[in-house]
């Protein structure tokens, strides 16, 4: 089952292939800040900012999750990397 990113009811990202597909998204967006528990001070935890959840969802006709991250991976690639 694919799965997006969303916002309430509506759907904000292409549907990908795995949940950790659009994490990497989430987190590129800089849609991913870190919590912090008091039972677990020392190591924060990834968690979606602003009610953003991610869940399985159906593509859109003629969607292919495979080919959705395949082109943000080639996109990642041909992006600068500032150090």
């Amino acid at each position: 089952m694919p799965y997006a990113l969303f916002y309430q009811d509506a759907k904000l990202s292409k549907a990908y292939p795995t949940e950790a597909d659009v994490w990497k998204l989430a987190r590129k967006s800089g849609l991913v800040v870190d919590a912090v528990s008091e039972e677990d001070k020392a190591s924060p935890r990834p968690v979606l900012d602003n009610d953003y959840e991610i869940r399985p969802c159906q593509p859109e006709p003629n969607e292919d999750p495979v080919k959705n991250k395949a082109d943000a991976d080639r996109e990642a690639r041909l992006e600068p990397r500032l150090n």
